[in-house]
């Protein structure tokens, strides 16, 4: 029998937290490959035109956003895995859509079909279910991990499949991808009970102090304005290596392999500068002003190969830095119990992003070249700077579930008796799941004080 309060995760969390990370990742690798390569190698495509192209980038980002949500919801009712395992089966189908057409707008259908596979909540949710209180973060960090892993290996591995297989052989590596998931997620241990987790799903109750905190929106355009800009790149980028930079679009994995791996070590420094110092306003803001200057470097000097990449690598570290960032904020932010509200409306913005960057960049192309997709972004990234100067500094807390034993719940006062415990800045009780959630600041937290309390209360 496994200790319930081992600081090692058992053997039945590690295997879960692994087959999870790894579905995600073969889901994501998929949806990433293709954004390195669908302007260059779209462009052959019947009807296919630059606006066309920006739209089958974006698109899956919008069936994504719109149905994230509901999925989560829809797996408190029905179960984890079946929708899981029917997201993934729509996601390969939705690719091998794509493969099979042969103008743009059966690329368009297809990707719009891949993003209705929206599982992300559902996994998250099922990941609660099999990992004790203490493990969760360390597991959720390991699924975001694997996301970050999947974007890298798909900047590279993306151009280097399409130009052995063709665009079509891409998305339908992308739907056998999706195949070997649902064969993972076959691995994953069963869940005896579904955990109702406000940190890491959806909580009604939660929406309205969510949708009216003014940080948690000014995260929410972050990530939007973050996805948005990635993806008009994505339009303007691969042609512009082309155009400009002379590099015929087989070739372009090097680049995104050289920028990433630069852009990943170079982002360290910043993120451990952030945390200890604490930070992590003043990170977010330079890296917001290092894209701006991007942009604008594209747009003034990206005439060149060397240019072009070292602007890119320099993208790519500020990229990453934020994406790594901004969940993390998001984290800080949070009132008590809403962590994983707010992360619910956070990714269906980073989805809008998406959507909406592929469309403009896509539109902003045929309008007016590189210059104006460049510009664009750099219009964007100035908004953003104006919407996150006025954020405050976060607070350096972490989010901690903590059980109640059924008399603590007829204590009237118990989220007051809670945030009196020194290091304890937030704290609300659910009397739904026999829990109180709280905020603490580790440096300062009082745990043997946090714990008299729940022991007084457990045995009132």
């Amino acid at each position: 029998m496994h200790d319930p309060h081992s600081d090692r995760m058992s053997a039945r969390e590690t295997r879960a937290a692994g087959a999870l990370a790894l579905v995600f990742a073969f889901r994501m690798l998929g949806m990433f490959m293709v954004l390195p390569v669908l302007a260059t190698y779209g462009m052959d495509l019947e009807g296919a035109t630059p606006a066309l192209i920006g739209l089958a980038i974006g698109a899956y980002g919008l069936t994504q956003a719109l149905l994230q949500i509901p999925f989560g919801v829809l797996s408190d009712r029905i179960g984890r895995l079946p929708v899981i395992y029917v997201g993934l089966l729509v996601f390969a189908a939705g690719a091998a859509l794509a493969a099979s057409a042969d103008s743009i707008w059966g690329v368009i259908a297809g990707r719009i079909l891949q993003g209705a596979g929206a599982i992300s909540a559902a996994v998250m949710a099922l990941l609660s279910d099999l990992t004790r209180e203490q493990h969760r973060t360390k597991a959720m960090a390991m699924i975001g991990m694997s996301i970050g892993l999947s974007f890298a290996v798909a900047m590279v591995a993306g151009p280097l499949l399409t130009r052995a297989f063709g665009l079509a052989g891409l998305f339908w590596v992308t739907a056998g991808m999706a195949l070997i998931g649902m064969g993972l997620v076959a691995l994953v241990p069963r869940a005896q009970t579904h955990l109702r987790h406000r940190e890491s799903g959806v909580a009604r109750q939660a929406f309205g102090p969510t949708l009216r905190h003014p940080d948690l929106l000014r995260l929410d355009f972050s990530i939007l304005s973050l996805h948005a800009i990635l993806m008009a790149s994505f339009v303007a980028l691969p042609l512009a290596l082309v155009e400009q930079g002379g590099l015929a679009k087989d070739e372009h994995w090097w680049v995104y392999l050289t920028a990433l791996l630069v852009g990943f070590f170079g982002m360290v420094p910043f993120i451990i500068y952030g945390e200890k110092k604490r930070q992590m306003r003043r990170v977010l803001l330079g890296a917001v002003a290092v894209l701006l200057l991007c942009e604008l470097f594209f747009l003034l000097f990206g005439s060149s190969l060397a240019a072009l990449v070292a602007g890119i690598v320099v993208f790519f570290t500020a990229f990453n830095l934020l994406e790594a960032s901004l969940p993390s904020l998001i984290s800080k932010v949070a009132p008590a119990g809403g962590k994983g509200t707010a992360m619910g409306v956070y990714s269906t913005s980073q989805f809008l992003g998406a959507a909406l960057g592929g469309v403009l960049g896509g539109w902003f192309y045929q309008l007016g070249g590189l210059g104006l997709v460049f510009g664009g972004c750099a219009l964007l990234c100035l908004l953003w700077l104006g919407v996150v100067l006025r954020m405050a500094e976060p607070p350096y807390v972490t989010s901690l579930r903590l059980p109640l034993a059924a008399g603590a719940l007829e204590i009237a006062d118990l989220p007051a008796r809670l945030r009196a415990v020194p290091g304890v800045t937030d704290a609300v009780v659910v009397p739904d799941e026999q829990a109180a959630y709280v905020k603490v600041d580790s440096q300062q937290l009082d745990r043997a004080a946090l714990d008299r309390v729940l022991m007084v209360d457990a045995a009132a």
